[in-house]
This record gives C-alpha cells, structure tokens and sequence, in this order.
C-alpha cells in the first residue's frame, strides 16, 4: 500500500470517528475538524501513534456526510432488510456506512471496489467478521443504486 492509499485509509477511519463523535456530541463540524487536525491526525494518544491523514479528504467525509446525511440515510436505508432501520444498527456501523456512502455518491474519483473494500477494513477495526460482510453487502447494494 502506498503512502497516499495509506493516509486516505487513516482519514477514513477517522472520519468515522468524527462522525461518531458528532452523533454522539453535536460537536459543530469546524470545531471537530479543527480537534482531529490538531489532536488526533497523525498523534500519538495513549501509546498508540494514529497513521498520518489526508486532511482534505477527510474534510471532504465528514463535512460531506454531515451535509447530505437525509440523502445518505434514505439510501442506506432502502438496502436494510424489511423490519430493520438506520437506528437499530448501532452508533459505528451507521457512521462506517454513511461515510461509505458519501464516498459512493459523492466521490467518483475513488473506485467503486475501493470504497467497499476500504470500508470493509475499516468496520473491522469496530466488529467481527459478520459485520464487516454486512457493510460489505450493503456498500455494494448502495453502489448498484448509485453508479452506472
């Protein structure tokens, strides 16, 4: 993995962490950009050194996702099996699959297996492999909605 794929992973994940935090905190968007550029992107806390982040990119993730979160939420939603919403997953699988689907609709310059694939690594960090096969499934039914 080279170093640019390797930053955009690092902001990915971050991302979800922001946007977690934001779920969680209200935090205002330029507040919390301005606590992970400061604070967390590429710092060590708690002996664990976060990779360096593409900042723009992960500007671009969280900002985007915040912006079109209705959007967002309407199409991952449409991919839930019947019976289930976007409020009985819990906290990190909503924001793992709302940044990925920012990244579908808003990010043609990332390939289509890019994104999924990425986002797959990053519920990894979060979940067992039943869940990573779930934003698996769900990224790519998203993606057959959104990309030709």
């Amino acid at each position: 993995m080279n170093a640019r794929s390797k930053s955009r992973s690092a902001a990915r994940l971050a991302a979800v962490q922001a946007l977690y935090q934001l779920d969680m905190e209200g935090t205002p968007i330029a507040a919390l950009l301005h606590e992970f550029h400061a604070h967390r992107l590429g710092a060590t806390i708690e002996d664990v050194t976060y990779a360096p982040a593409e900042e723009a990119f992960f500007d671009d993730i969280v900002s985007g996702t915040d912006k079109r979160s209705d959007e967002i939420d309407a199409l991952v939603s449409a991919r839930l099996s019947s019976g289930w919403s976007l409020d009985r997953l819990d906290k990190p699988m909503r924001q793992i699959l709302r940044a990925g689907t920012y990244e579908l609709i808003a990010r043609p310059d990332v390939a289509t297996a890019t994104v999924i694939s990425e986002y797959v690594d990053v519920a990894h960090a979060f979940y067992d492999k039943r869940e990573a096969g779930f934003v698996n499934g769900l990224l790519d039914g998203v993606a057959k909605d959104v990309r030709k």
